[in-house]
């Protein structure tokens, strides 16, 4: 783990598609390629020490609205066996009936696996890939991500709901409502993040976050399919590395 980062890493959403959220600590996104993102940094190595840091998080699970989230700088494939088998059990103390996993492209096959397995007991699993946007030239030549199709379909094949990141370089008015639009379209959930400050090379741009805040935000604040971050911390977990 980074020194001297301690973010919050349990919240309760209360607004729109209402859960509880843990932020857990896995080895380490495999990917980490992204040119955005610096949470892959939030990952360790010593397997006693982050089972330890994710039971104390799970603890705090009450099941409040039977659905809980569960995300961890990387994709659950990244998250040790104990840890899974202490999320499964959680579920099972708290009558959580819908769990919600987040996982990098790269581990789309073992999506089917997961939702099988909590499909047996009785949990309904939603997978979130963050495809950033559907501009797929733009996307790999610039972000980086490392989704290499340009069909929405595919993607949507494996994923439930989907993440955007917007207000960064290049980035206009129609290029942001498009991307939310085929998002809505193919997906059942989108998660719109506003670029932050990291130490990663791409940087938000304030004049595109400008034509976000006037022309976008007020098209699509109240959608209840639309969770929208203007801070990463906005669901009450995490914080700067």
């Amino acid at each position: 783990m980074q020194k001297d980062f301690n973010p919050n890493r349990y919240s309760v959403i209360n607004e729109k598609n209402k859960r509880e959220i843990v932020m857990l600590i896995g080895t380490g996104c495999t990917w980490r390629r992204c040119r955005f993102c610096d949470y892959h940094l939030d990952h360790d190595t010593n397997e006693d020490l982050i089972f330890k840091i994710n039971c104390e998080q799970l603890a705090k699970v009450t099941g409040i609205y039977g659905k809980l989230e569960v995300i961890n700088s990387g994709s659950f494939a990244e998250l040790d066996k104990r840890t899974m088998s202490a999320i499964e059990e959680a579920c099972r103390q708290k009558g959580i009936t819908r769990l919600h996993f987040e996982a990098h492209w790269s581990h789309r096959e073992q999506v089917p696996v997961l939702k099988r397995h909590y499909s047996d007991i009785g949990i309904t699993v939603k997978t979130k890939v963050g495809i950033e946007t559907f501009d797929s030239l733009f996307r790999e030549s610039y972000l980086d991500k490392g989704i290499y199709t340009d069909d929405p379909n595919e993607i949507a094949r494996y994923f439930d709901e989907c993440c955007l990141l917007q207000g960064i370089p290049g980035q206009t008015e129609q290029s942001m409502k498009t991307d939310i639009e085929t998002g809505l379209k193919y997906f059942e959930r989108v998660c719109v993040n506003i670029m932050q400050e990291n130490i990663m090379p791409v940087k938000p741009d304030p004049r595109v976050i400008a034509v976000f805040n006037e022309k976008i935000l007020p098209v699509y604040k109240d959608d209840y399919r639309i969770d929208i971050l203007t801070e990463n911390t906005a669901f009450g977990v995490g914080g700067a590395i």
